[in-house]
């Protein structure tokens, strides 16, 4: 039953994010949301200018739709369901008023730091406080060892860390057609097996309903893309599977699952050292995936390789779980 329930979320998601696509898109273009392209990007990526973006708007709106239902109608409309829901509408908010800058407004850097950073650090202590209401451990546990460490109070800061980092993170590899949504889907993907394996029976559900809304989504984002998710659908998935890894008790199996992401994000702080204290750069452009573009290689070999990659750190992250 249950594992019926969990397929049904997984195509259920999908089709809402399939079928209401075809609708924001043309409504996006309408209202003249095209995507700005930063000058100092790579050459090849200004032909994208104007395709419309914000479509992070559908991915949250399918997996908001797609948990509410099935967890009232098949389970419970758990409070952790409430909280992963809080998390992902809030940095999905936080995100669009991002974007919504950006475009609108133009002001291409959106929100300053600051401002990001007091909507994600509001959102990450609501979190928290949510979660010592159920009174939930603040133990870690290392993967594939007896070993574990409660944090106490320092489990704030950690939550802290991981919400903040893991949305940056997340922001920072959606620069390619398909290549967020592809390896969103994998680690969510690993996430939901590993919840479901575990006896989190609700987060796998939400996990599910995020791998459906981005495989539907993309249907339309995959290269080239008729459509981008914006800061509106990275800053969201990131605080989501961040709260996931949390909600689990895989807070530092998140570091394996989520590897592109790591590696996307080390590159810029690499990058940035290294050209504050040499002047010299070490790739070509940071993040990652900008500096094999400019190596020759094709935006869709960058993105299927990528994707490859984090297929491996998703197997490798379920192999210490499940198997160690």
């Amino acid at each position: 039953m249950l594992e019926r329930v969990l397929l049904l979320t997984l195509l259920a998601s999908f089709l809402i994010a399939v079928l209401l696509s075809p609708i924001f898109i043309p409504f996006l273009r309408r209202l003249k949301f095209g995507q700005s392209i930063r000058e100092e990007g790579p050459k090849s990526h200004q032909k994208k200018s104007g395709t419309p973006t914000m479509g992070g708007i559908v991915i949250v709106l399918t997996v908001l739709v797609t948990t509410i239902f099935i967890s009232t109608r098949f389970l419970s409309f758990s409070q952790e369901i409430l909280l992963l829901l809080l998390v992902t509408v809030g940095f999905g908010v936080v995100g669009f008023l991002d974007d919504f800058i950006k475009v609108v407004l133009k002001r291409n850097l959106g929100l300053t730091s600051k401002q990001k950073l007091a909507g994600q650090l509001v959102i990450a202590i609501l979190f928290y406080f949510g979660l010592i209401q159920m009174d939930f451990s603040t133990e870690i546990h290392v993967p594939a060892t007896n070993f574990s460490i409660d944090l106490g109070w320092l489990y704030l800061p950690l939550v802290i860390v991981m919400l903040v980092g893991a949305s940056n993170a997340v922001n920072l590899t959606d620069g390619l057609d398909g290549l967020l949504a592809g390896t969103g889907a994998i680690a969510f993907g690993a996430f939901a097996v590993l919840a479901w394996h575990t006896g989190y029976i609700d987060v796998s559900i939400f996990s599910a309903a995020i791998v459906g809304s981005v495989l539907g989504f993309l249907v339309y984002n995959a290269h080239p893309a008729k459509v981008f998710m914006g800061d509106t659908g990275s800053l969201a998935l990131g605080g989501a599977i961040a709260a996931i890894a949390i909600m689990t008790k895989m807070e530092i199996l998140l570091i394996l699952i989520g590897g592109v992401f790591v590696i996307e994000t080390l590159s810029v702080i690499i990058q940035v050292i290294s050209f504050k204290t040499r002047g010299k750069r070490i790739f070509k452009m940071s993040p990652l995936h900008h500096h094999y573009e400019l190596s020759g290689w094709s935006e869709w070999r960058v993105v299927v390789t990528f994707w490859f990659v984090g297929m491996v750190f998703a197997v490798l992250g379920i192999y210490l779980e499940v198997w160690l």
